[in-house]
């Protein structure tokens, strides 16, 4: 079975074309090499691939020829314990991390703010200019 066709099967692309263009971006590889879209794929083979941030590797259990539904999708693999592992840890770092509104103190800067910080950068400019004065 062609790799990207299996990629859709599994649903871990929405169309074909996502998983031929994301094959071609090597993001995805076969038993620890590149492939391409119309790679065969047997059982037992391992695929390593990232969707969005999320890398993920998993082995081949079952072929299927069309889309199905999720609980079916997901008996055609299984995730290594290393890879959930690491998705585990990525999601929880994800969650500590801060977010990213909270820096902004007090919120957009108001037109005074505005032109007082475009007053400073000119200044800048011309203190430091490489220009020669006549």
């Amino acid at each position: 079975m062609r790799l990207d066709k299996w990629l859709w099967c599994a649903r871990f692309y929405k169309t074909r074309s996502l998983a031929v263009e994301e094959i071609g971006k090597g993001r995805v590889t076969v038993n620890g090499q590149a492939a391409k879209a119309a790679r065969e794929l047997r059982a037992g083979d391992t695929v390593a691939l990232r969707q969005g941030a999320v890398a993920r590797t998993v082995v081949v259990r079952a072929l299927s020829n069309f889309r199905g539904p999720a609980p079916v999708a997901q008996q055609l693999y299984e995730e290594t314990p290393e890879s959930l592992a690491a998705r585990a840890q990525a999601a929880e770092a994800r969650r500590l991390a801060p977010e990213p509104a909270a820096a902004l103190r007090e919120g957009r800067p108001t037109k005074r703010d505005r032109r007082s910080m475009d007053h400073l950068r000119h200044d800048w400019d011309d203190r430091w200019s490489a220009s020669i004065d006549d």
